[in-house]
């Protein structure tokens, strides 16, 4: 074991020391330090398990934030595996904060490309985190090279602030460089994932399509089932992606005929199955990181250049016969070297790292569909949200969370902290339709702050839950500027962000989803909405400063104006009567 001190801590490196190991360590400001290493080797080979490890006293620490924690916020322990990093899951950073959400320690690591472990634990014995970041979990290839940087934030600024600067700081290395984001990308979408499942058929989508545009969708994601008649929800016929024609008769046609209506048109693939009935599955079941029995469905291995060569064909071909506008590239996270594989390289592979074939297969991708259409869009969905995935991708959807707006809230949270100017899509948006009209309208509220995805039979939809939808989405666009170009601020990221605030310089937009107190500071001196995110008929406000006489507007979940009054907003605490799921504004 190796130990530096560095400005303001004991950083230790235990597992090279047969190698040559070089550690400098820099302030970059109070609070903030880089440290770079370098482990050399005289000759190639796979490098050895190596531990970054350092402790952080827990004082005035009290949550913990990484990017798949999702619910769940609670510390870790020491002895815990902690969560893992590579270019296709995660990304490695982690922070924790203090109740008031005020960042304590940052660390985030500059290798997102291979995998990494990072553990920030509570250590019982001395109440501190024991810090660990481990290299070469898995297997990558020989060499006699590695750098890394590891960067440690224990600066008192908000927690979001920090994470925001991470992901600008991986901007800053050119193999992070971030894909081309279209306008498109930004617009609203009809999904028929949850409206259709594989039960798809041209005329049905076309006509969702039409009543989409109308209500202010701009693009369609034509989801898993065109390429299949089975109906079963696996993989087993994945591979050659060829157009059923009992779901889709023409879709050269199809497409063109929802080009007509105003949409974009985006494809859904799943990137490394090949199923065991397909018509490639002979080609390639020698190919293989794995198989799953269950899916009945192989996991290609992308460091075989015809892997990669086959599967870039494919989407060429798709975009440039079909004119498609996106696609959609689900499961890149199942590119995963099993450890009984680890010594299966030959001759006719030509990368001997997984993570690196999967970078050059992605890059080539959307390298090669950029110049076909220079603003392609490309869809990838949460765990993969990290800075490598922005190099191929410029829309992250939160997971699959059907039904459930207080996961699609977190998780379109989680995203925004890291994914700088790359859209953050919602998961689809879907309810019952027996549903009040006030309850299905807080599907919508809670996504507000990401771009709406939504999956209903709009024809099912009871007339007031379809005037709700259509004001919600005309409240979106018009407010699109703050709400995903403002100024940011999550609250209480410990408790899941049941207040989010975000500000330009015309207006100050808070959104509310618990019994908490929207403390209107300095900066709302402006025109001010306030969104009813809960099932009460009031919102408490926190005054700072008189803001003297107002006028206020106040509507129902449906957009109908139900209350305009002038108000006084004097300092101290405010009592607003807003309806369930209802706006008031403030000019």
């Amino acid at each position: 074991m190796k130990e530096i001190k560095s400005n303001y801590r004991i950083i230790r490196i235990d597992g090279a020391d047969d190698l040559n190991l070089n550690i400098v360590s820099e302030k970059l400001e109070e609070g903030l330090e880089s440290i770079k290493f370098k482990i050399t080797s005289e000759n190639p080979i796979y490098m050895p398990k190596v531990t970054i490890s350092w402790k952080q006293p827990i004082i005035d620490i009290h949550s913990y934030w990484y990017p798949t924690a999702f619910r769940n916020k609670a510390f870790h322990a020491d002895w815990a595996r902690g969560f893992f990093s590579k270019a296709t899951i995660s990304a490695p950073v982690s922070c924790l904060y203090n109740a008031n959400g005020q960042n304590r320690h940052t660390c985030a690591f500059s290798d997102a490309l291979n995998t990494v472990n990072i553990n920030v634990g509570v250590h019982e014995e001395d109440g501190t985190f024991e810090c660990k970041i481990v290299l070469f979990t898995e297997l990558s290839k020989k060499t006699h090279e590695y750098e890394g940087e590891l960067r440690i934030d224990t600066r008192d600024i908000p927690f979001y602030e920090s994470l925001k600067d991470v992901s600008k700081w991986w901007e800053t290395f050119k193999k992070y460089k971030t894909a081309f984001v279209p306008e498109a990308a930004r617009q609203p979408m009809y999904s028929t994932w949850y409206s259709f499942h594989q039960e798809l058929k041209d005329y049905e989508i076309e006509k969702q399509c039409s009543i989409a545009k109308k209500l202010g969708c701009e693009a369609v994601i034509v989801d898993d089932g065109w390429q299949t008649e089975d109906n079963n929800r696996g993989y087993a016929y994945c591979g050659d992606w060829k157009v059923s024609s009992k779901r889709i008769s023409d879709m050269k046609e199809h497409v063109k005929r929802v080009h007509d209506m105003g949409l974009k048109y985006l494809l859904w693939y799943s990137v490394p199955f090949v199923g065991l009935y397909s018509e490639v599955w002979n080609r390639f079941k020698d190919k293989l990181l794995g198989y799953d029995e269950i899916l009945k469905t192989g996991v290609l291995d992308p460091r075989y250049p015809e892997v990669r060569e086959y599967l870039i064909s494919i989407y060429e071909n798709a975009v440039a016969e079909w004119d498609l506008d996106g696609l959609k590239l689900d499961f890149v996270d199942e590119f995963d070297l099993p450890y009984d594989k680890k010594d299966n390289y030959n001759e006719f592979m030509d990368f001997e790292s997984v993570q690196e074939a999967v970078d050059c297969l992605l890059s080539s991708v959307i390298e090669k569909l950029r110049f076909i259409k220079p603003d392609i869009m490309i869809e990838f969905r949460q765990r993969y949200i990290g800075p490598y995935m922005r190099k191929y991708g410029n829309m992250f959807r939160v997971t699959d969370c059907p039904n459930d707006p207080i996961t699609n809230r977190i998780g379109s949270m989680d995203i925004r902290l890291l994914c700088g100017n790359t859209a953050a899509h919602s998961d689809m948006l879907m309810w019952n339709t027996d549903d009040t009209v006030e309850s299905a309208a807080l599907q919508f509220i809670n996504i507000l702050f990401s771009v709406p995805q939504l999956s209903m039979r709009f024809e099912n939809l009871p007339q007031e839950h379809f005037k709700m939808i259509s004001f919600w989405l005309r409240f979106w666009k018009q407010h699109r500027d703050v709400l995903l170009d403002g100024r940011l601020i999550p609250y209480y990221p410990a408790l899941n962000y049941p207040v989010i605030v975000s500000s330009t310089e015309e207006q100050y937009l808070a959104a509310v989803y618990a019994d908490f107190v929207v403390h209107l500071g300095k900066e709302a001196n402006k025109n001010i909405i306030l969104v009813n995110g809960t099932l009460k008929n009031k919102l408490y406000v926190e005054i700072e400063n008189d803001l003297g006489h107002r006028k206020m507007e106040v509507l129902n979940c449906m957009g109908e104006v139900v209350k305009k009054e002038n108000i006084n907003l004097g300092k101290g605490v405010l009592i607003v009567d807003i309806p369930v799921s209802g706006i008031a504004y403030i000019k």
